[in-house]
């Protein structure tokens, strides 16, 4: 294994296919690595995304596991745009929407920061928040945000939790977003869940003004593999990309760790969060 690789998200959702084709065959690593000749802790790398996946390699599990010739030609030619994109030959992605792989993302990370400007994360959304944002939006994307939360939901009290660092603007707290009775339900979630010894939130006031990545939300995810580098999430109306560059990572770290340092602790933060829901627009039973 090269020490200097690390695997882009396409690798990485090119591995994720590998280990699902071998469990449609109720394989184990030992008895699949036998049938195609490799050791079972090849076939791990290569499932885990810990080493690059050469093509013949993929072409013989395709064969091995029978699966469909367009599916496993399918991954090969993303494999092979992998290759390229790695190093430097190609631009993001064929036939890889990093909207529809970010849920899987959020399951593997370790650590999520995120930062949003006009709404309340995504993960920290309730589903009848999350309704009213998506309403008017493909359905397809009210889907994909809401195996978002389940993924996380799923580690918030398990073996090996996700750790989350949230920070958003205090405008974020004042829209009556479905209603208030939805609204406040929101606010006393964000309280609720802001308790978690995994979960910090922390509000920028207003009176800061001026703060860093203003207008520009992100999340960063952290991994716990050497070769997986921490990747940057972004998210446009027309569509989502994942930012692997360690210095472009780097530089929203940074920016992440300076707003921060400008909002409200923690406790604090709960504290205006518990004065917005306290407000007459959330208490209203309208």
């Amino acid at each position: 294994m090269p020490k200097d690789f690390r695997a882009t998200t396409l690798e990485r959702a090119i591995g994720r296919q590998l280990a699902g084709w071998r469990d449609e065959r109720a394989l184990s690593l030992t008895e699949a690595g036998q049938r195609v000749g490799f050791s079972s802790a090849k076939l791990s790398m290569m499932e885990n995304a810990m080493q690059p996946s050469a093509l013949v390699d993929i072409m013989a599990l395709g064969y091995v596991y029978k699966m469909p010739t367009p599916e496993w030609q399918a991954v090969v030619l993303r494999a092979q745009h992998a290759e390229r994109l790695r190093t430097g030959m190609l631009d993001n992605a064929l036939n890889f929407d990093p909207a529809a792989d970010f849920a899987t993302l959020v399951f593997e990370a370790s650590r999520l920061r995120v930062f949003s400007t006009d709404l309340v994360p995504a993960i920290l959304q309730t589903p009848h928040y999350a309704n009213a944002v998506t309403q008017n939006e493909d359905p397809v994307r009210a889907a994909r945000l809401a195996m978002v939360r389940e993924a996380w939901a799923g580690r918030l009290n398990g073996k090996d939790p996700l750790l989350v660092e949230a920070v958003f603007p205090e405008s974020v707290l004042r829209p009556v977003i479905g209603g208030p009775r939805a609204m406040k339900a929101q606010l006393l979630h964000l309280m609720e869940i802001s308790e978690h010894p995994t979960v910090s939130i922390q509000i920028v006031p207003h009176s800061v003004g001026v703060y860093p990545a203003m207008g520009s939300p992100f999340t960063l995810l952290d991994f716990p593999h050497r070769q997986h580098n921490n990747v940057a999430y972004v998210e446009t109306l027309f569509k989502a990309e994942y930012v692997e560059d360690p210095a472009l990572t780097e530089q929203c770290a940074q920016r992440f760790t300076t707003l921060q340092e400008l909002a409200l602790d923690p406790g604090e933060s709960l504290e205006l969060t518990a004065e917005a829901a306290a407000e007459p627009t959330c208490t209203s039973m309208r």
